[in-house]
């Protein structure tokens, strides 16, 4: 099982111990010292002795995994809305963002931002768009 070896490696050297003396110390033989520190592996037997030497609680000693980068894939959406929607004037019905959102998130896509036109430059166009700005992960290759 994976082991924090940095952290065994930093409390080692904190205590100023070599690895045959924290193998003395912990009762784990000097090659199972070298393996978790080169390897980041270690039985949970050598876990517990290791959490035991160094007075720690052993969840202290799992391995801390970065997260993998995920990479995504954008695409904009653009909802036309009447003029007066913004203010409420508006005599046409307004756009079904919901459904729109619920036909995209069924493909996959999650909303990231909604960009609304300026309520004050708009006042002169009969109508203006809104953009919907979604991302979904690109699967691993």
């Amino acid at each position: 099982m994976k082991i924090n070896a940095a952290l065994v490696l930093r409390l080692r050297n904190a205590k100023s111990w070599s690895q045959e003396e924290l193998a003395t110390a912990s009762g784990l033989n000097l090659r199972t010292i070298q393996r978790i520190e080169n390897e980041a592996s270690a039985s949970l037997q050598s876990k517990k002795a290791l959490a035991s030497v160094f007075e720690i609680d052993i969840r202290a000693l799992e391995s801390k995994e970065p997260p993998a980068m995920v990479k995504h894939e954008y695409k904009t959406l653009n909802i036309t809305v009447k003029r007066g929607f913004m203010s409420g004037l508006a005599k046409t019905p307004l756009p079904n963002i919901e459904k729109i959102l619920n036909e995209e998130g069924a493909h996959g896509w999650r909303l990231v931002q909604i960009l609304t036109p300026d309520v004050l430059s708009s006042w002169g166009k009969a109508t203006e768009d809104m953009v919907a700005l979604f991302e979904r992960p690109i699967a691993a290759s």
